[in-house]
């Protein structure tokens, strides 16, 4: 006779993978490979694990993204975010579980891929000024944005006591993917991301599109989510967003609402994390 508990985990699991990967048309998870670009056990593996604190720390990411004007214009120009949110986060969400988990020849073809991709990114901001997806400076606050957010969304879910040095050895293990991308400066400890995120502050800026996309990345449901997760998810990102980046994106903070959202998603790491036998 089947195990009921066995069943349900197996169940809970496909329906995660669902979501990340497009079953329908054969696209398979992504097996981890003892020949990765990192070691099992180590903090970018931990950290990119777990599922709830990289969605969250996704939301945070791409809604600070989107304070960068080229940032912000190359997804206006070159994507199709309005059509296909789901789809895009999905490509980003395999992106990094390749570069993280994958064989590293298939991860080298992942980073090669995007920055093929990249080099057609061109265009002209509203003022006039031209901008390239390449360009390093850029690239170093789309990166320094996401590993903080990554790091903010495993620590408030999972570790918020992991030590110091854990989380320098994880600014060192992802500026591997940053460097090969082409951003520059790319911080290696969390003095120096600090350092970067107050030095690249100044290229920010509010508008109108900036706050469409927040809120399209809000509100967005991925096929096969329940209910409400978005909105848990997305209260919990907003939480942790810095202050002067809830203004310009004419955010507000959650407030009490934050209580529930918080023991929601911990309780929902913590079933997920069971469901594929993480620690």
């Amino acid at each position: 006779m089947p195990d009921p508990v066995e069943t349900l985990r197996l169940k809970l699991v496909e329906q995660v993978r669902g979501v990340f990967n497009d079953t329908a048309s054969g696209q398979q998870p992504v097996p981890p490979s003892d020949e990765a670009l990192f070691e099992k056990d180590t903090p970018i593996r931990m950290v990119h694990a777990d599922i709830v604190g990289m969605m969250v720390g996704g939301i945070r990411s791409l809604l600070l993204q989107m304070l960068h004007p080229h940032a912000l214009q190359g997804v206006l120009d070159h994507s199709n975010f309005r059509e296909d949110m789901h789809g895009r986060l999905r490509r980003t969400a395999r992106f990094i579980a390749v570069t993280t988990f994958g064989h590293r020849d298939d991860a080298k073809a992942a980073i090669e891929r995007v920055n093929r991709i990249h080099a057609k990114v061109t265009g002209t901001l509203p003022d006039g000024t031209p901008y390239v997806a390449t360009d390093p400076r850029t690239l170093a606050w789309v990166h320094v944005v996401e590993a903080q957010s990554f790091l903010a969304g495993y620590k408030r879910h999972v570790r918020p006591d992991m030590p110091n040095w854990e989380q320098d050895e994880y600014f060192r293990q992802f500026a591997v993917i940053a460097r090969a991308l082409g951003a520059d400066p790319v911080p290696e400890t969390q003095t120096e991301a600090e350092a970067l995120f107050r030095q690249l502050r100044g290229d920010l800026h509010t508008s109108p599109q900036a706050r469409e996309i927040a809120q399209l990345v809000l509100n967005q449901r991925p096929k096969g989510t329940p209910p409400g997760l978005q909105a848990m998810l997305g209260a919990e990102a907003v939480a942790i967003l810095p202050s002067f980046a809830r203004s310009m994106l004419g955010l507000t903070r959650p407030g009490l609402a934050t209580i529930p959202a918080r023991a929601a998603t911990w309780g929902m790491g913590k079933t997920l994390r069971w469901a594929f036998k993480q620690n």
